[in-house]
């Protein structure tokens, strides 16, 4: 589904700071104004009416793996670059990435990376337009927090100027004016944004951190590399893939809330579960364009069950008029008209994340009691039911463990992580 070395080039773009030469109040990096690139850029993409998603969602993908592997540029100086010397960056791009791409979907997904990097296809102009609003977009967002404390500066305001300034290039989409007049989606932008403030494994020291907005992208990713190993059809890859990008959207409302508290206290994931509920009712789906409105509370999970609403973004589903549980296999719904969403397999992907972030630090030497603890834990879970849909998540987990040299808690005489 996904080689482990492409997985830690995702995982190094958690250390990549960015805006460092500026003073910051918080640090701003890589994995998270891309995880805020594809929010924005999914708002901007259902604001109009002739666009390709997976257009979006697979070049985005293929943005982001070029900027982490040019990282050690600035970004004004990348990007008068690629106006003078692209072909020569994108060669040694696809050369640096092909070992590690071209097994996804038979060598298919590097084809479309190069065809995406070297043909710039007319039909996808408006496509294109999209990601560059929206990377415009989540950096102004980062911009005006470290405008606050570079004031002092001698060219701060000329840096502001600039970036104001090129907010005109996008006006032809329609969320870039709905954003720019501060109207209602603006405020889930902002609500978004905030999730790079909250972090994963809040009580325990871990290299690299990692927020809840960074995890949401690399679940995204994974479930997409996952809907590509099972040949979904397109509507399933682009509900996978935002199904997983938002899973924890309602955190920014709640703070995140570690799975043993949720789940070791009797009736409290119920509790949380209906607060979320009311809280989504009340801040976020009255500022979600009323267009979509229906298509985002089933992509967050939110079904009717009798008279009253639940709220699952992990169990499967199909939209036919209204969200449905599935429970068969989604191999007989893979079709664009049913909309389904892999939300067992998101979760596996979810727990893999988690164990990402837990084991990668462990290689680096900084651990403690609730990431060996986690570890092993989600390591055992995937021991115990290993596969779904056809795709063995266990290997994938002993392969991370083979490629970072740990040790595996379950192996005789091997001791502990």
């Amino acid at each position: 589904m996904i080689k482990i070395n492409l997985l830690e080039h995702i995982f190094k773009s958690a250390s990549i700071s960015r805006w460092n030469d500026y003073p910051k109040m918080v640090n701003l990096v890589e994995l998270d104004k891309q995880a805020h690139k594809f929010i924005v850029a999914y708002f901007l993409a259902k604001c109009e009416n002739d666009v390709d998603v997976n257009y979006i969602i697979e070049g985005g993908i293929f943005d982001f793996l070029v900027r982490v592997m040019v990282t050690d540029i600035r970004p004004d100086v990348f990007h008068q670059i690629q106006n003078t010397k692209s072909d020569q960056i994108y060669e040694w791009v696809l050369v640096k990435f092909e070992d590690e791409l071209i097994e996804i979907d038979n060598g298919k997904f590097f084809e479309r990376f190069k065809n995406y990097l070297t043909k710039k296809d007319p039909k996808k102009q408006k496509e294109r337009l999209i990601l560059k609003a929206a990377s415009y977009i989540s950096t102004k967002w980062e911009f005006d927090i470290v405008y606050q404390t570079s004031k002092f500066l001698s060219d701060i305001d000329e840096v502001k100027n600039k970036v104001d300034e090129e907010l005109e290039d996008y006006y032809e989409l329609i969320g870039i004016r709905k954003i720019a007049m501060n109207k209602k989606l603006a405020r889930v932008i902002d609500l978004s944004g905030r999730l790079r403030f909250q972090k994963r494994w809040a009580q325990t020291p871990r290299i690299p951190e990692t927020s809840v907005l960074g995890h949401m992208l690399i679940v995204a990713i994974l479930g997409y590399f996952y809907s590509l190993k099972v040949n979904a059809c397109k509507k399933r890859v682009e509900f996978n893939f935002f199904c997983a990008l938002f899973h924890d959207l309602p955190e920014s409302l709640t703070r995140d809330i570690i799975s043993p508290v949720k789940y070791g206290i009797e009736g409290l994931d119920e509790i949380i579960n209906e607060y979320e509920i009311r809280l989504i009712n009340d801040k976020i789906l009255p500022y979600i364009p009323d267009q979509i409105k229906d298509e985002f509370a089933y992509i967050l999970g939110i079904r009717k069950d009798g008279k009253n609403f639940i709220k699952n973004e992990f169990e499967n589903r199909i939209f036919e008029n209204t969200p449905k549980f599935y429970e068969g296999s989604l191999k007989l719904v893979n079709e664009d008209k049913f909309r389904a969403i892999d939300g067992k397999a998101l979760k596996y992907c979810d727990k893999l994340a988690a164990f990402f972030e837990a084991g990668i630090s462990i290689s680096y030497g900084v651990k403690s009691k609730e990431l060996t603890n986690g570890f092993k834990s989600i390591l055992e879970y995937f021991k115990e039911k290993p596969t779904i849909e056809g795709i063995n998540f266990y290997e994938i987990c002993i392969n991370f463990i083979e490629f970072f040299d740990l040790k595996n808690p379950f192996q005789d005489g091997c001791g502990t992580c």
